[in-house]
């Protein structure tokens, strides 16, 4: 039996008022403070001499830290109840987005990068958990609309950059994304953390089960001959979804001059801002293992199109196939291995996520000696590998739910 619809308040207060400071956090901590270094990328390249390796470096740095800070709010759970962590994790972050144009330095850029990571891991830690819990009950598209903040704060920042590129200068679209993050603060100050975080085994924006799905068993099934291959499946998607996240924008930007690339950037915002939403809603007419392959089969040719043909029309394409997949891939990955039952499976699936992430950039660095299409070519086969990976998972996939005292019990979110 579904869960009715409700839109009446939670804890006192307005559900879509938590959504949209939630979503404000997301948008400053993961669109802004992550991904902003994707559209300035190229401008840094022109004018303040960055070197392509460098830039992959810089890239690994933010991959790095983040994967610190999501470690210490998983081992550090009074990390996540904190409204002063939460608070002062926005002031760091956009401390380093202002302090990025003040040096030449590379070491000072790679610590400051290493930093925005640790802030922005702890920001969305806090936020997810903070969202999951107080939105518990409400529709789930509720929460698919909260993580699309992180696609409405890199439009915004593609925006931005796209506005200031032809008039001003790379110090310039810092200062001005610094800004902006700011505002975004300003809007999620009130998002006040929980006494009682959401555990790491409850997959983020998530519906509930279809009623195929509900049937409890008290013998829980043998599961690995599905885990390893999501765990393989999900580990490569960060390898490959990190270098189009990354190098996108340069890679359309080499090809096109001027201001396409940045346009891209914002269709890639767009596609992301309600994918969360769309995928959860799909769950519930398609199995999501099937749900996941498809989404990975498209990102495949969202991440290679711009290499394999040149022009506007397939750079746009690709922005919004990878926007429309990156976020539903995790939220279908993280279900689907929670669904699984493993012990700590989604804290599996997010470390091998998060080790794919830092070796991308480092994967991806000797072919930039020759532009960035090798890069989006070997971001693209390795997003392949997760889709053959993830056939393992399709093929007699079961359909064996946990008690609803398990599904029910808080968890606290990875990204």
């Amino acid at each position: 039996m579904r869960t009715t619809t409700r839109s009446t308040s939670v804890h006192g207060r307005s559900p879509w008022l938590i959504v949209g400071q939630a979503a404000a956090a997301l948008a400053a901590g993961i669109g802004v403070g992550r991904f902003v270094y994707t559209p300035i990328l190229p401008l840094m390249h022109a004018q303040a001499g960055l070197s392509a390796e460098l830039g992959a470096s810089l890239a690994t740095a933010n991959y790095i830290g983040y994967l610190a800070g999501a470690l210490a709010g998983t081992f550090v759970p009074a990390l996540v109840r904190s409204v002063i962590v939460l608070r002062g994790s926005l002031v760091v972050l956009i401390a380093t987005l202002a302090l990025m144009p003040v040096t030449r330095d590379g070491a000072v850029w790679f610590g400051l990068r290493l930093i925005a990571g640790v802030a922005s891991a702890l920001i969305f830690v806090i936020a997810v958990s903070s969202a999951l819990t107080r939105l518990r009950g409400q529709v789930q598209h509720l929460t698919g609309w909260a993580f699309g903040g992180v696609g409405a704060g890199i439009a915004l920042s593609g925006l931005l950059v796209l506005l200031l590129r032809s008039a001003t200068t790379w110090q310039a679209a810092w200062w001005s994304c610094a800004a902006l993050a700011a505002v975004l603060a300003v809007a999620a100050w009130g998002l006040t953390p929980v006494s009682q975080p959401a555990s790491t085994d409850q997959p983020a924006s998530t519906d509930q089960p279809a009623s195929t799905d509900q049937a409890v068993s008290v013998d829980r099934p043998r599961t690995r001959r599905w885990f390893w291959p999501l765990f393989g499946s999900y580990t490569f998607e960060g390898i490959g979804y990190i270098i189009a996240g990354t190098f996108l924008v340069a890679a359309i930007e080499q090809g096109i001059p001027g201001p396409v690339g940045s346009g891209a950037w914002i269709l890639v915002g767009l596609a992301a801002l309600p994918s969360s939403a769309l995928w959860a809603w799909l769950a519930h007419r398609w199995s999501r293992p099937s749900l996941l392959f498809a989404a990975l089969t498209i990102q495949v040719i969202g991440v290679a199109l711009p290499a394999l043909l040149g022009g506007v029309a397939p750079a746009l394409i690709s922005a919004v196939l990878f926007g429309g997949t990156f976020m539903g891939v995790s939220t279908l990955s993280l279900a689907i291995g929670t669904h699984l039952q493993g012990p700590r499976a989604v804290s599996l699936l997010t470390a091998g996520y998060s080790a794919g992430q830092i070796l991308g950039p480092m994967l991806a660095a000797p072919l930039l000696q020759h532009g960035y299409r090798q890069a989006l070519l070997l971001g693209g086969a390795v997003v392949l590998a997760a889709v053959l990976a993830v056939i393992g998972v399709w093929i007699r996939f079961p359909q064996v739910q946990a008690p609803p005292a398990v599904l029910s019990s808080p968890t606290r979110t990875p990204d």
